[in-house]
């Protein structure tokens, strides 16, 4: 079956097009949705000594973190732990909570959070209580 060169050229270039519109999609689409958060900056931050007993938290993710499905707990050297209540999300990126009554000693912080391209980030900030 032989083409004519008209039929040819239009199906030519209506393939080019649809390659064009495609690979534009791919690259103006927002790279966020496509990262997992990331912890950039943590109160406490990894092994500072802070003031007790009680002890504001605040962390600072890479992208939208969802305040309903993430979670924050303090353990102890022993390993007890408690899950601590967030405060109400005030900027997208961000979680504050905050302890209380916590005597001198090692903690750890544990944080999960969901991020916007649907996957559970988790990590632990290690801190001491004087």
């Amino acid at each position: 079956m032989n083409q004519s060169r008209p039929a040819f050229r239009i199906q030519h270039l209506f393939t080019l097009c649809l390659m064009t519109a495609v690979a534009v999609a791919l690259v103006s689409a927002p790279r966020i949705a496509f990262a997992h958060a990331v912890l950039l900056q943590s109160t406490p931050s990894v092994n500072s000594i802070v003031q007790g007993p009680a002890v504001s938290m605040v962390f600072k993710f890479n992208s939208r973190v969802d305040a309903s499905k993430s979670q924050i707990s303090v353990a102890d050297q022993s390993g007890q732990s408690k899950t601590l209540e967030l405060d109400k999300q005030e900027a997208v990126d961000t979680l504050t909570t905050h302890a209380y009554k916590l005597s001198p000693g090692k903690y750890a912080i544990h944080w999960q959070v969901l991020s916007v391209d649907g996957h559970i980030t988790r990590g632990e900030v290690p801190f001491e209580v004087k």
